[in-house]
Parts: C-alpha cells; sequence; structure tokens
C-alpha cells in the first residue's frame, strides 16, 4: 500500500481542483446500463457468480487509472494510492441487514474469486457493520441493490464533499428484448473527475464484459 502525494504546483488538473474544491464544491452522479449478455453464461457455465466478478472489473478499471485513486493523505494532502482494493456490502437475508467487507484485490479474477470466496465463508456470517478487521485506507466502495432496475441513483455524502474515491451502487440485471442489462451508479467527485473519466470508465467496463472469455477461466 503506497500513497504518492501530488505537487499541487506542478499539476495540470490544479485549476480544476480547487475550483471544484474551494469555490464550487461538487460531486455528480451517472447511471449507465452494461450489456452482461456476454458475461452472464459464461460466469454460469463456468460456476462463477455475478457479483464478484463485476467488483473484479470495477477494481480493475479502477487501478488502471489515477483519477479513480485519488484520496487525502494522513498529512492531508492531495495524493493517490498506487493500487485500491474493494470494500463491499454483503445482505443477510436472516434479519435484513447488510455488513461490508473487503477483499485485497488481484489482477488474476480466479485467485481474486478465491479470496472473495475465503471472506465471505469467514466474515459473512457476523452481523456487524464491519466485520473484518484492518480495513486499509486504499479501500473504495461498492454497494448493490440486487431487488430494483433503478434509472438513477444519487448518494447524499456529509463529510463537506471531501470523499474523492469513486462510489459504486449495482442494480437488478434485466432482459430487454434479445438482450441482459444491468444497471451501474458511478458517484466521482468532480475535483479529481469529469464527465470524460466516468464515461470511460463505463466504456472500459462494458470491454470486460463483452471479452470476458478472456480473464475467466474456461473449462
Amino acid at each position: 500500500m503506497h500513497f504518492k502525494q501530488i505537487d499541487l504546483n506542478s499539476w495540470d488538473r490544479k485549476p480544476y481542483f480547487e475550483h471544484y474544491m474551494n469555490h464550487v464544491r461538487c460531486t455528480y452522479s451517472m447511471t449507465a446500463n452494461l450489456d452482461i449478455t456476454k458475461l452472464l453464461p459464461v460466469l454460469r457455465h463456468n460456476g462463477f457468480k455475478l457479483y464478484p466478478a463485476l467488483i473484479h472489473m470495477l477494481t480493475t478499471v479502477v487501478n488502471r487509472h489515477v483519477e479513480f485513486r485519488m484520496s487525502y493523505g494522513l498529512d492531508g494532502k492531495v495524493g493517490y494510492w498506487e493500487s485500491m482494493s474493494p470494500s463491499y456490502t454483503i445482505f443477510h437475508e436472516e434479519d435484513k441487514s447488510f455488513s461490508s467487507i473487503w477483499t485485497d484485490y488481484h489482477k488474476d479474477f480466479s485467485q481474486f474469486y478465491q479470496h472473495v470466496l475465503a471472506d465471505l465463508e469467514e466474515y459473512g456470517g457476523i452481523k456487524k457493520f464491519t466485520p473484518k478487521p484492518n480495513e486499509p485506507a486504499n479501500t473504495f466502495p461498492i454497494s448493490c441493490i440486487p431487488w430494483v432496475s433503478f434509472t438513477g441513483f444519487n448518494l447524499n455524502i456529509y463529510n463537506e464533499a471531501a470523499y474523492l474515491s469513486p462510489i459504486f451502487t449495482i442494480g437488478k440485471y434485466f432482459r430487454q428484448a434479445d438482450s441482459i442489462s444491468l444497471p451501474l451508479a458511478i458517484q466521482m467527485h468532480h475535483a479529481v473527475c469529469d464527465g470524460y473519466h466516468a464515461s470511460m470508465l463505463v466504456q472500459q467496463m462494458q470491454e470486460l464484459a463483452d471479452d470476458c472469455s478472456t480473464w475467466i477461466p474456461i473449462k
């Protein structure tokens, strides 16, 4: 886990960062439908669940781009993490509550998937908000609302809008004609990410879904 501080004076994004942090502090949300028509049957055929696959896909794209790994260091200076891991919600059917656990990211999907299963086995039955201890600072949040296919989703975070990491919310997938779509809501801070970056993330998520046979082990 390595945090690299940014030199504001040489940072080409400095005017935008200062504007959206000091003058018009602003976050924004966008919801897009991912086409998982190819992804879903490949996962099912090879014995993998959709939610861990989406978590791996999101973390893969987040780790490709500095803009999605921005944060404040312990000294309050802005910078970015060398890599990030996901912190994701799990649902307790018994009492309809949820917990949030984290899993170290691994580029290899099979290894990451096994780590997720191990974490679920160890911590999935503990009904606490954060049952897995020692969550590192370089995590970002993912949640899932699998009961509704929403067309828009917005989070309101009251921490003076200084949270720079992206936040993702996954909805219920649905059939439309001959395709299967899944809503993905993205919340970003405008100080570090523009509409272009959000669009790039959606595009690269779609590419991973379309090219799933290249990273999912095929039986």
